[in-house]
């Protein structure tokens, strides 16, 4: 199965796709949205146009995005929810399932420490990911994500009728 994990932000939104198959993980890409600066429509607009076309190249059969964590500037907040409404968005209009992680469940999950600095979480995905070349902060961490998702992902359920229920 082929999973993106996504790290929203305005600035930079990472972005990663690890392939499970048979308990083992293989890397197949990563990187970063930019988004460049101006209005915030035409950022957002950007960033969508960028996931779009990751999700055209690399067909993922599911997603999970990081959940937003309140700090106190509320107007940062707000502008990292509507960069996430997007990472969100784009991969539900393709049809995923998408998953979403609290950033200390991601951590906890490929660390084994749920208050792990970014160091570790990098460290662990290149420890779980042979040879990866990351594309930088947001990409690991994206990584991360999609390695938590592919950890915590379920089988598919068999309906009780056909189950002989």
């Amino acid at each position: 199965m082929r999973i993106l994990g996504i790290d929203p932000g305005l600035r930079n939104l990472g972005w990663g796709i690890v392939e499970a198959a048979n308990g083992r993980l293989r890397h197949v890409a990563n990187g970063v949205c930019h988004s460049g600066t101006g209005e915030l429509a035409t950022r957002l607009l950007e960033l969508h146009r960028q996931l779009t076309a990751i999700l055209v190249e690399h067909r993922p059969e599911t997603a999970a995005v990081e959940q937003t964590f309140v700090n106190k500037d509320a107007v940062a907040t707000l502008k990292l929810g509507q960069a996430r409404a997007v990472a969100l968005l784009v991969p539900a209009s393709f049809g995923l399932d998408v998953g979403e992680y609290a950033p200390n469940k991601v951590k906890k999950t490929v660390v084994g420490v749920g208050h792990a600095d970014k160091r570790q979480v990098e460290h662990m995905v290149r420890m779980q990911l042979p040879g990866v070349q990351i594309a930088g902060p947001d990409a690991s961490d994206a990584l991360a994500v999609a390695i938590c998702h592919a950890f915590y992902m379920r089988a598919p359920r068999v309906p009780l009728a056909e189950a002989g229920a």
